[in-house]
């Protein structure tokens, strides 16, 4: 057993849920927004869809220097079905990413910087459960709300939804 496989259960365990949560997106409301400022649901969508994959590939280095000119909103997705191959590919990388980690690489110092300045600097785990793992889950409640605008049900994630409820009695 690998001092990882905790984070490998954790991952498929939301991997199920981000799945549900995903598979509610309405293909025809992609470019749906709730606000100005805000993603549009495809935006959102995808960038969640991303997160596994995206994550894993900027730990697996020692560091990574961004430009924040760069930084922009994520593309709208062609469909809800480019969103969905996404988690797949992601999820696969972010396998292989964690199952890669050695203790020693694991408690290695992993910095971001943008031009002079170092966002910050952190051992590589930390920085898993950080910007992989709390970052998707972030992400995550915030399309429930956007479902929740759109009328769509919400699925049960860590408990009894307003839509779903496992322990409700079915009506008579």
């Amino acid at each position: 057993m690998s001092q990882f496989d905790p984070i490998l259960a954790e991952l498929e365990h939301e991997a199920f849920t981000t799945r549900r949560i995903l598979e509610r997106v309405p293909s025809d409301q992609l470019e749906w927004r709730p606000h100005e400022k805000s993603m549009s649901l495809g935006q959102l969508a995808l960038h969640i869809a991303n997160i596994p994959g995206s994550i894993s590939g900027m730990l697996a280095k020692d560091s990574l220097q961004v430009d924040p000119a760069a930084l922009g909103k994520p593309r709208v997705p062609g469909s809800k079905a480019e969103i969905l191959a996404t988690l797949e590919t992601g999820l696969d990388q972010a396998r292989n990413f964690l199952g890669s980690l050695t203790p020693e690489s694991a408690e290695a110092v992993f910095r971001l910087t943008a031009g002079p300045f170092e966002l910050f600097a952190m051992p590589r785990v930390a920085a898993v459960r950080a910007i992989m793992l709390n970052h998707w889950y972030h992400h995550r409640g915030q399309l429930t709300v956007y479902l929740r605008l759109l009328n769509v049900p919400v699925p049960i994630i860590y408990g009894a939804s307003a839509d779903e409820n496992p322990l409700a009695q079915p009506a008579n």
